[in-house]
């Protein structure tokens, strides 16, 4: 049996499905959690779930890409691939921050924007863009943590933050390891060598100040329990705001300009 390298070992542990998903760190960290629905347009998208919530006694706006454990949420969910509706709900729910000063943070977990026929229809194109532009003005802090997968522009539109984490076990990167290989070698059984290469792990990303922090999933070798992870999540998000929420807003926004501008 061939031997996996440590990045596509990564990048297996990234789409395990037991892995802790947006809503269950909602309900977990936060309290008083509130649930926005829809886009005021088209529809409710569910492969992305928010609202409002308290931290530490401070309101945020929590928003985040939903898996489900099984397969029935899973297709219920599209698998957390967002329709161009679920970024403009997305956009909605950190313009509706703006307004009301809450910081924002972001839970990414997606191979990417949904791709099909009808996707595209709507506008996916516009939805990634306008995310991106607007989420670099935005007058609050944000904070966007990966939790599972973070694929292409789909995993950018909900990252552009003042900083960015990883948990331990996660990947992120512009695209997936088989399309990688796909497009590169025309052969997608490559996907763990491509997974070598792109750089797509926690580590190989701190070390290249693409993020800002890794959160821990395991301690000398041994895997975490959930409320460890939890635990230590809840702490670095309230020091870090904190820190961030005393900035004045036109700092807040040069930050986070020069963070993306320096790559």
């Amino acid at each position: 049996m061939k031997q996996l390298s440590e990045a596509s070992e990564i990048v297996v542990l990234s789409r395990k499905t037991s892995r802790l998903t947006a809503l269950e760190i909602f309900e977990e960290i936060f309290e008083n959690f509130i649930e926005f629905h829809g886009d005021r347009s088209f529809r409710d998208d569910k492969a992305i779930v928010g609202g409002v919530a308290t931290l530490n006694g401070q309101p945020v706006t929590v928003i985040g890409n939903q898996k489900g454990h099984e397969l029935t949420e899973n297709i219920e969910r599209n698998f957390g691939s967002p329709h161009p509706e679920g970024y403009r709900k997305a956009l909605r729910l950190m313009k509706q921050a703006e307004k009301f000063q809450r910081p924002i943070v972001t839970f990414i977990n997606t191979s990417g924007a949904y791709c099909g026929v009808e996707a595209e229809e709507r506008g996916q194109g516009e939805a990634l863009a306008r995310n991106l532009m607007e989420m670099s003005q935005l007058k609050v802090p944000i904070i966007s943590i990966i939790i599972g997968e973070g694929g292409s522009g789909g995993a950018l539109a909900l990252a552009v933050g003042n900083q960015v984490w990883m948990m331990e076990h996660t990947m992120y990167s512009i695209l997936s390891p088989e399309g990688f290989s796909s497009i590169l070698w025309k052969d997608a059984s490559k996907a763990d060598e491509a997974a070598e290469i792109m750089k797509l792990t926690a580590a190989d990303l701190l070390g290249l100040a693409i993020i800002d922090q890794i959160i821990p999933e395991t301690d000398q070798n041994r895997l975490l329990e959930n409320d460890t992870i939890l635990q230590n999540l809840k702490a670095e998000l309230i020091k870090t705001l904190g820190d961030l929420t005393v900035k004045s807003s036109s700092q807040l926004v040069e930050e986070r300009y020069q963070r993306f501008r320096k790559y």
